[in-house]
Protein backbone atom coordinates (compact mmCIF):
# COMPACT_ATOMS: atom_id res chain seq x y z
CA UNK A 1 0.00 0.00 0.00
CA UNK A 2 3.02 2.89 1.02
CA UNK A 3 4.36 1.41 -2.51
CA UNK A 4 1.11 2.20 -4.05
CA UNK A 5 0.78 5.46 -2.01
CA UNK A 6 4.37 6.64 -3.50
CA UNK A 7 3.39 5.82 -7.06
CA UNK A 8 0.78 7.78 -7.18
CA UNK A 9 2.12 10.62 -5.37
CA UNK A 10 4.83 10.58 -8.06
CA UNK A 11 2.35 10.13 -10.99
CA UNK A 12 0.59 13.30 -9.57
CA UNK A 13 3.46 15.16 -9.62
CA UNK A 14 4.58 14.07 -12.83
CA UNK A 15 1.26 14.76 -14.49
CA UNK A 16 0.80 18.27 -12.74
CA UNK A 17 4.02 18.55 -14.45
CA UNK A 18 2.97 17.79 -17.64
CA UNK A 19 -0.25 19.62 -17.75
CA UNK A 20 1.49 22.90 -16.74
CA UNK A 21 3.86 22.10 -19.54
CA UNK A 22 0.53 21.80 -21.85
CA UNK A 23 -0.69 24.71 -20.56
CA UNK A 24 2.42 26.99 -20.62
CA UNK A 25 3.30 25.87 -24.58
CA UNK A 26 0.46 27.70 -26.42
CA UNK A 27 1.68 30.70 -24.55
CA UNK A 28 5.78 30.00 -25.63
CA UNK A 29 4.32 29.33 -28.82
CA UNK A 30 2.46 32.22 -29.40
CA UNK A 31 5.41 34.61 -28.28
CA UNK A 32 7.67 32.39 -31.16
CA UNK A 33 5.46 33.45 -33.50
CA UNK A 34 4.52 36.97 -32.69
CA UNK A 35 4.47 39.32 -36.42
CA UNK A 36 7.31 41.38 -36.96
CA UNK A 37 5.94 44.48 -37.93
CA UNK A 38 7.83 47.28 -39.79
CA UNK A 39 6.40 50.86 -41.57
CA UNK A 40 8.11 51.49 -44.64
CA UNK A 41 7.98 55.24 -46.64
CA UNK A 42 8.28 55.68 -49.97
CA UNK A 43 9.46 58.39 -52.11
CA UNK A 44 6.16 57.70 -54.69
CA UNK A 45 2.73 59.04 -54.56
CA UNK A 46 0.19 56.49 -54.04
CA UNK A 47 -0.77 56.20 -58.15
CA UNK A 48 2.98 55.77 -58.68
CA UNK A 49 4.07 53.75 -55.87
CA UNK A 50 1.17 51.01 -57.69
CA UNK A 51 4.26 50.44 -59.81
CA UNK A 52 7.67 51.00 -58.58
CA UNK A 53 7.23 49.19 -54.65
CA UNK A 54 3.97 48.18 -54.03
CA UNK A 55 3.90 45.16 -56.11
CA UNK A 56 7.30 43.83 -54.29
CA UNK A 57 5.43 44.51 -50.77
CA UNK A 58 2.46 42.77 -51.23
CA UNK A 59 4.31 39.91 -52.71
CA UNK A 60 6.48 40.44 -49.27
CA UNK A 61 3.90 39.79 -47.15
CA UNK A 62 2.35 37.18 -48.29
CA UNK A 63 5.24 35.09 -48.82
CA UNK A 64 6.01 36.03 -45.32
CA UNK A 65 2.90 34.29 -44.17
CA UNK A 66 2.10 36.46 -41.18
CA UNK A 67 6.12 36.44 -39.72
CA UNK A 68 6.57 39.85 -40.66
CA UNK A 69 4.03 42.69 -41.99
CA UNK A 70 5.48 45.77 -44.16
CA UNK A 71 3.08 48.54 -44.25
CA UNK A 72 3.71 50.76 -47.08
CA UNK A 73 3.47 54.66 -46.63
CA UNK A 74 3.55 57.07 -49.57
CA UNK A 75 5.40 60.53 -50.35
CA UNK A 76 4.77 62.43 -47.00
CA UNK A 77 2.53 60.60 -45.46
CA UNK A 78 4.08 59.83 -41.62
CA UNK A 79 7.07 62.79 -42.41
CA UNK A 80 8.46 64.61 -45.53
CA UNK A 81 10.56 63.26 -47.79
CA UNK A 82 13.16 65.38 -46.66
CA UNK A 83 13.05 64.22 -43.17
CA UNK A 84 13.13 60.79 -43.71
CA UNK A 85 16.38 59.78 -43.13
CA UNK A 86 16.26 61.10 -40.08
CA UNK A 87 13.34 59.55 -38.81
CA UNK A 88 13.94 56.39 -40.32
CA UNK A 89 17.87 56.74 -38.60
CA UNK A 90 15.48 57.40 -35.15
CA UNK A 91 13.32 54.39 -35.56
CA UNK A 92 10.53 57.06 -36.06
CA UNK A 93 9.98 54.50 -39.15
CA UNK A 94 11.61 51.19 -40.27
CA UNK A 95 12.39 51.47 -44.13
CA UNK A 96 12.37 54.30 -47.16
CA UNK A 97 12.05 53.80 -50.82
CA UNK A 98 14.28 56.91 -52.31
CA UNK A 99 17.10 58.43 -53.82
CA UNK A 100 20.06 59.79 -50.95
CA UNK A 101 19.86 63.07 -52.82
CA UNK A 102 15.73 64.10 -51.56
CA UNK A 103 16.00 62.55 -48.26
CA UNK A 104 19.38 64.31 -47.07
CA UNK A 105 21.33 61.37 -46.53
CA UNK A 106 24.93 62.68 -44.69
CA UNK A 107 26.85 60.86 -47.10
CA UNK A 108 29.07 62.23 -49.56
CA UNK A 109 27.74 59.98 -52.35
CA UNK A 110 24.42 61.11 -51.77
CA UNK A 111 24.85 64.25 -54.53
CA UNK A 112 25.01 60.99 -57.17
CA UNK A 113 21.47 59.53 -56.00
CA UNK A 114 18.03 60.59 -58.12
CA UNK A 115 19.70 62.39 -61.41
CA UNK A 116 23.05 63.26 -61.30
CA UNK A 117 23.63 64.25 -64.99
CA UNK A 118 24.73 62.18 -67.33
CA UNK A 119 25.97 59.57 -65.42
CA UNK A 120 23.84 57.21 -67.43
CA UNK A 121 22.31 57.09 -71.13
CA UNK A 122 20.10 54.00 -69.86
CA UNK A 123 18.32 51.98 -67.63
CA UNK A 124 20.31 49.15 -67.96
CA UNK A 125 23.50 51.27 -66.79
CA UNK A 126 22.50 51.53 -63.27
CA UNK A 127 22.54 48.22 -62.09
CA UNK A 128 25.72 47.20 -64.23
CA UNK A 129 27.34 50.23 -62.23
CA UNK A 130 26.94 49.16 -58.80
CA UNK A 131 27.60 45.02 -59.48
CA UNK A 132 30.21 44.84 -62.08
CA UNK A 133 31.93 48.57 -61.46
CA UNK A 134 31.83 49.09 -57.77
CA UNK A 135 28.93 51.25 -56.84
CA UNK A 136 27.79 49.16 -54.71
CA UNK A 137 30.70 48.58 -52.34
CA UNK A 138 31.42 52.31 -52.09
CA UNK A 139 27.45 52.90 -51.16
CA UNK A 140 28.05 49.85 -48.49
CA UNK A 141 31.19 51.80 -47.35
CA UNK A 142 29.60 55.40 -46.98
CA UNK A 143 26.94 54.19 -45.01
CA UNK A 144 28.80 52.24 -43.09
CA UNK A 145 30.32 55.44 -41.28
CA UNK A 146 26.50 56.60 -40.52
CA UNK A 147 25.06 55.21 -37.60
CA UNK A 148 21.41 53.65 -37.70
CA UNK A 149 20.80 53.43 -41.34
CA UNK A 150 22.01 50.30 -43.46
CA UNK A 151 21.77 50.65 -47.35
CA UNK A 152 20.28 47.73 -49.02
CA UNK A 153 20.45 47.99 -52.78
CA UNK A 154 20.04 50.59 -55.57
CA UNK A 155 18.19 50.18 -58.60
CA UNK A 156 17.21 52.22 -61.74
CA UNK A 157 14.16 54.17 -62.61
CA UNK A 158 12.89 56.53 -65.53
CA UNK A 159 14.97 59.43 -67.35
CA UNK A 160 15.12 62.82 -66.45
CA UNK A 161 12.67 65.24 -68.93
CA UNK A 162 10.76 68.01 -69.00
CA UNK A 163 7.47 68.39 -69.37
CA UNK A 164 5.90 71.52 -69.14
CA UNK A 165 3.03 74.44 -70.27
CA UNK A 166 5.23 75.87 -72.94
CA UNK A 167 7.13 74.34 -75.40
CA UNK A 168 11.26 74.00 -75.25
CA UNK A 169 12.98 74.40 -78.48
CA UNK A 170 15.79 75.77 -77.30
CA UNK A 171 17.99 76.47 -74.33
CA UNK A 172 16.97 79.70 -74.08
CA UNK A 173 13.47 78.52 -73.66
CA UNK A 174 14.16 77.19 -70.23
CA UNK A 175 15.79 80.32 -68.95
CA UNK A 176 13.17 81.74 -65.96
CA UNK A 177 11.07 78.30 -66.10
CA UNK A 178 10.07 77.47 -62.31
CA UNK A 179 10.74 73.75 -62.11
CA UNK A 180 10.39 70.59 -59.95
CA UNK A 181 13.40 68.81 -59.94
CA UNK A 182 15.78 66.76 -57.67
CA UNK A 183 18.50 68.59 -55.73
CA UNK A 184 21.59 68.01 -57.62
CA UNK A 185 19.22 68.11 -60.70
CA UNK A 186 18.38 71.71 -59.70
CA UNK A 187 21.49 72.77 -58.80
CA UNK A 188 23.01 72.00 -61.87
CA UNK A 189 20.22 73.17 -64.37
CA UNK A 190 19.71 76.31 -62.80
CA UNK A 191 23.20 77.08 -64.91
CA UNK A 192 20.67 77.44 -67.84
CA UNK A 193 18.38 79.68 -66.13
CA UNK A 194 15.90 77.04 -64.52
CA UNK A 195 14.36 78.04 -61.22
CA UNK A 196 14.51 75.22 -59.11
CA UNK A 197 11.32 74.83 -56.84
CA UNK A 198 10.47 71.85 -54.32
CA UNK A 199 7.37 71.17 -52.65
CA UNK A 200 5.52 68.63 -51.60
CA UNK A 201 4.84 66.00 -54.36
CA UNK A 202 1.14 65.97 -53.89
CA UNK A 203 0.91 69.50 -54.57
CA UNK A 204 2.64 69.45 -57.69
CA UNK A 205 -0.24 68.90 -60.44
CA UNK A 206 -2.09 71.54 -58.17
CA UNK A 207 0.85 73.99 -58.40
CA UNK A 208 1.49 73.76 -62.57
CA UNK A 209 -2.41 74.34 -62.97
CA UNK A 210 -2.30 77.36 -60.30
CA UNK A 211 1.04 78.76 -62.14
CA UNK A 212 3.52 78.47 -59.31
CA UNK A 213 4.82 76.00 -61.55
CA UNK A 214 6.08 75.91 -65.54
CA UNK A 215 6.91 72.55 -65.45
CA UNK A 216 8.76 69.34 -63.99
CA UNK A 217 11.92 67.86 -64.17
CA UNK A 218 11.74 64.68 -61.85
CA UNK A 219 10.63 62.22 -64.46
CA UNK A 220 10.00 60.63 -68.00
CA UNK A 221 6.92 60.57 -69.92
CA UNK A 222 6.03 57.08 -68.31
CA UNK A 223 5.51 58.81 -64.78
CA UNK A 224 3.92 62.34 -66.44
CA UNK A 225 0.93 60.10 -67.94
CA UNK A 226 0.25 57.74 -64.49
CA UNK A 227 0.37 60.58 -61.94
CA UNK A 228 -1.58 62.69 -64.02
CA UNK A 229 1.15 65.53 -64.67
CA UNK A 230 0.36 64.75 -68.30
CA UNK A 231 -3.11 66.12 -67.92
CA UNK A 232 -1.55 69.98 -66.38
CA UNK A 233 1.26 70.43 -69.11
CA UNK A 234 1.16 70.42 -72.59
CA UNK A 235 4.52 69.63 -74.40
CA UNK A 236 7.69 66.88 -73.39
CA UNK A 237 10.92 67.48 -74.11
CA UNK A 238 12.37 64.73 -75.65
CA UNK A 239 16.59 65.59 -74.62
CA UNK A 240 17.15 64.29 -71.05
CA UNK A 241 19.93 65.23 -68.75
CA UNK A 242 20.31 61.51 -67.56
CA UNK A 243 19.03 57.72 -68.26
CA UNK A 244 18.02 56.70 -65.44
CA UNK A 245 17.47 57.74 -61.53
CA UNK A 246 19.12 55.62 -59.07
CA UNK A 247 16.86 54.75 -56.20
CA UNK A 248 17.67 53.10 -53.03
CA UNK A 249 16.23 50.96 -50.42
CA UNK A 250 17.30 51.73 -46.72
CA UNK A 251 16.46 50.01 -43.01
CA UNK A 252 16.86 51.30 -39.65
CA UNK A 253 19.84 49.66 -38.81
CA UNK A 254 18.77 48.06 -35.42
CA UNK A 255 15.46 46.68 -36.90
CA UNK A 256 17.37 45.44 -40.15
CA UNK A 257 20.02 43.41 -37.59
CA UNK A 258 17.26 41.68 -35.81
CA UNK A 259 15.59 40.33 -38.68
CA UNK A 260 16.49 36.42 -39.15
CA UNK A 261 18.33 35.25 -41.87
CA UNK A 262 15.35 34.16 -44.14
CA UNK A 263 13.46 37.39 -43.86
CA UNK A 264 16.22 39.43 -44.72
CA UNK A 265 16.95 36.98 -48.00
CA UNK A 266 13.11 37.44 -48.51
CA UNK A 267 13.24 41.28 -48.60
CA UNK A 268 16.36 41.62 -50.45
CA UNK A 269 14.67 39.23 -53.23
CA UNK A 270 11.39 41.41 -53.35
CA UNK A 271 13.86 44.45 -53.71
CA UNK A 272 15.11 42.26 -56.82
CA UNK A 273 11.34 41.60 -58.22
CA UNK A 274 10.87 45.07 -57.99
CA UNK A 275 14.33 46.28 -60.36
CA UNK A 276 13.69 43.98 -62.68
CA UNK A 277 9.47 45.15 -62.65
CA UNK A 278 10.82 48.88 -63.46
CA UNK A 279 13.35 48.18 -65.68
CA UNK A 280 10.51 46.98 -68.49
CA UNK A 281 7.86 49.27 -67.21
CA UNK A 282 9.84 51.91 -67.70
CA UNK A 283 11.57 50.72 -70.95
CA UNK A 284 8.00 49.80 -72.79
CA UNK A 285 6.33 53.07 -71.55
CA UNK A 286 9.11 55.74 -72.33
CA UNK A 287 8.57 54.14 -76.20
CA UNK A 288 4.90 53.56 -76.12
CA UNK A 289 3.79 56.79 -74.60
CA UNK A 290 6.12 58.80 -77.38
CA UNK A 291 4.39 57.35 -80.24
CA UNK A 292 0.61 56.94 -79.34
CA UNK A 293 0.49 59.48 -76.67
CA UNK A 294 -2.23 61.59 -76.89
CA UNK A 295 -1.75 64.35 -74.16
CA UNK A 296 1.75 65.67 -74.70
CA UNK A 297 3.37 67.07 -77.92
CA UNK A 298 6.95 66.04 -78.35
CA UNK A 299 9.77 68.55 -78.51
CA UNK A 300 13.70 68.73 -79.04
CA UNK A 301 16.42 70.99 -78.58
CA UNK A 302 19.02 70.57 -81.69
CA UNK A 303 21.84 68.19 -81.02
CA UNK A 304 24.67 70.68 -81.53
CA UNK A 305 22.87 73.02 -79.03
CA UNK A 306 22.36 70.56 -76.31
CA UNK A 307 26.13 69.48 -76.59
CA UNK A 308 26.33 72.95 -74.34
CA UNK A 309 24.72 70.90 -71.82
CA UNK A 310 26.41 68.41 -71.97
CA UNK A 311 29.72 69.63 -71.66
CA UNK A 312 28.58 71.87 -68.83
CA UNK A 313 28.10 67.93 -67.03
CA UNK A 314 31.76 67.49 -67.59
CA UNK A 315 32.45 70.84 -65.66
CA UNK A 316 30.38 69.91 -62.77
CA UNK A 317 31.27 66.04 -62.31
CA UNK A 318 34.72 67.88 -62.00
CA UNK A 319 33.13 69.84 -59.06
CA UNK A 320 31.68 67.06 -57.46
CA UNK A 321 34.97 65.12 -57.47
CA UNK A 322 36.77 67.98 -55.77
CA UNK A 323 34.29 67.73 -52.87
CA UNK A 324 35.50 64.29 -51.16
CA UNK A 325 38.27 61.43 -52.16
CA UNK A 326 35.16 59.16 -52.17
CA UNK A 327 33.06 61.52 -54.45
CA UNK A 328 36.73 61.61 -56.76
CA UNK A 329 36.31 57.98 -57.17
CA UNK A 330 32.89 58.07 -57.95
CA UNK A 331 33.49 60.24 -61.06
CA UNK A 332 36.39 58.20 -62.05
CA UNK A 333 34.08 55.08 -62.20
CA UNK A 334 31.02 57.15 -64.34
CA UNK A 335 33.98 57.88 -66.85
CA UNK A 336 35.52 54.62 -67.14
CA UNK A 337 32.19 53.05 -67.63
CA UNK A 338 30.61 55.43 -70.39
CA UNK A 339 34.14 55.16 -72.24
CA UNK A 340 34.11 51.41 -72.31
CA UNK A 341 30.04 51.98 -73.13
CA UNK A 342 31.51 54.28 -76.19
CA UNK A 343 34.47 52.13 -77.19
CA UNK A 344 31.75 49.10 -77.22
CA UNK A 345 29.91 50.62 -79.33
CA UNK A 346 26.24 50.03 -81.05
CA UNK A 347 24.04 49.12 -79.21
CA UNK A 348 25.78 50.59 -75.64
CA UNK A 349 26.51 53.46 -77.16
CA UNK A 350 25.56 55.36 -80.69
CA UNK A 351 27.43 58.25 -80.26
Amino acid sequence: MNKRREFLKKAGATAGAVAATAVAAPAVHAQSKKTIKWRLQTYAGAALAEHVIKPSIDAFNKVANGEMVIELYFADQLVPTGELFRAMQKGTIDAVQSDDDSIAAPVDVSVFGGYFPFASRYSLDVPVLFNQYGLKEIWQEAYGEVEGVTWLSAGAWDPCHFNTKDPIRSLDDLKGKRVFTFPTAGKFLSRFGVVPVTLPWEDIEVAVQTGELDGIAWSGITEDYTVGWADVTNYFLTNNISGAWIGSYFANEERWNALPAHLKELFNLCMDSSHYYRQYWYWGGEAKLRVHGTKLKLTSIPDDEWAKVENEAKKFWEEIAATSPRAKKVVEIFKQYNADMSKAGRPYRYT
